[in-house]
């Protein structure tokens, strides 16, 4: 079975698409109930009025899913090429085409074309342990997305592409993603003090691509986002990057055995309640390693403080000056005097030339969650030193 799989958990806004096998040229009806077997215990069900079969080609007709609660959502005919079966009774799927998306709610039209997926496994039995027990794909791509109200363009994204790679020695998976060219038109906007901000902040037209890059081993169960980029023209780059280890393929396993189990209780504050608690043991496997958070500014700062300072009768600079003063009182309150110096200092080196601000958090060892959450109820002045958080700018 071709391993090229993972990460899906973590790839939402993709998520339903991975819905996308069902008949095979050999046994259709037997496809399309292994994918359920696998999928149900993600949240849902593909549901399809009848499956043609021609060659490796297989067309879905009148397909929707059914999540594990709430209305079917209509998809349409779904396309699959390049289906074969797999000797230990999986199956690949080389691509699955959906149809494009027109739909019209409260005034607003959005539309989506060029969706699909590629190299999708299903597996034999979602059962079992190891990979082959996961239903994954290798790529996702969806062409240009627009929603139209009262005949103006108000969003766009003009393509998205998200990749998966097995490693060689099949001891992880690297992935990546892009959407590029989305615009947002705020010219719209009703409320007069709304409108003012997005005037004086000169954010009418937003214009810019989101990127993400990361890796996940599987034995010690490392999830390292090493990007999650949003870099907008003429506002900025806000990069949040994080590590955490722990969530290995038997964690993922258990995170769906409790859906399931909250799925099925009809109780839903019960189930609630137990799936809380699930989530909370779980937890306990969970430490954490590493995160920063990171923005470079493309001229918005200023632009803020200009606005802020307006606000209260004053200029950008002055607003600036006012910032610094607070800042170390504000910081005295909060009793980290480990952090205090180093934030006021970045503070107001980004406010005289505002250029990056970064937060890093690198404790010297793995912190395991629970002691974190212990440490913000307990004594959260401690947290700066647990997790070895530092701040900078201009770096």
């Amino acid at each position: 079975m071709t391993f090229y799989r993972t990460t899906r958990l973590m790839l939402s806004g993709v998520a339903f698409l991975s819905l996308a096998g069902s008949a095979f040229a050999l046994d259709g009806q037997d496809l399309l109930k292994k994918i359920n077997a696998a999928y149900t215990l993600q949240g849902g069900t593909l549901l399809a009025d009848g499956v043609d079969v021609d060659g490796t080609t297989v067309t879905l007709k009148n397909a929707s899913f059914k999540p594990n609660s709430g209305a079917a959502l209509p998809i349409g005919e779904i396309t699959l090429t390049g289906v074969e079966e797999d000797e230990d009774g999986g199956y690949y799927i080389e691509e699955a085409a959906f149809p494009d998306i027109n739909k019209t709610n409260d005034g607003a039209t959005l539309t989506a074309t060029e969706l699909t997926l590629g190299g999708i496994s299903v597996p034999a039995d979602p059962k079992g342990e190891g990979l082959d027990s996961m239903l994954l794909y290798e790529s996702a791509h969806s062409g240009p997305v627009k929603v139209v109200k009262d005949g103006a363009e108000v969003f766009s994204l003009g393509g998205s592409d998200v990749n998966l790679t097995l490693r060689e020695d099949e001891s992880g998976f690297d992935f990546d993603g892009a959407f590029k060219s989305l615009k947002a038109d705020l010219t719209q906007a009703s409320d007069p003090q709304s409108k003012e901000a997005i005037d004086k902040l000169a954010l009418q037209h937003i214009n810019g691509d989101i990127t993400m890059k990361g890796a996940w081993e599987l034995t010690p169960g490392t999830i390292d986002v090493s990007e999650l980029a949003f870099d907008f023209t003429n506002v900025g780059k806000l990069n949040l990057a994080f590590k955490i280890s722990g969530y290995t393929m038997p964690f993922v396993k258990s995170l769906q055995e409790a859906a399931k189990q909250a799925e099925a209780n009809q109780n839903k504050e019960e189930a609630q309640q137990a799936l809380g608690l699930s989530m909370l043991g779980l937890m306990q496997q969970l430490s954490f390693e590493s995160a920063q958070i990171r923005f470079d500014d493309a001229s918005i700062t200023q632009r803020a403080l200009d606005y802020a300072g307006s606000q209260q009768g004053m200029s950008g600079k002055q607003m600036a000056d006012s910032l610094k003063a607070m800042t170390p009182i504000m910081l005295a309150q909060l009793n980290i005097p480990e952090l205090q110096n180093a934030v006021s200092a970045a503070v107001t080196t980004f406010l005289d030339d505002p250029k990056s601000l970064t937060v890093r958090a690198a404790p010297a060892k793995p912190v395991p969650l629970p002691m974190i959450m212990g440490a913000a109820m307990g004594a959260p002045n401690t947290l700066p030193q647990v997790l070895g958080v530092k701040v900078s700018a201009n770096d």
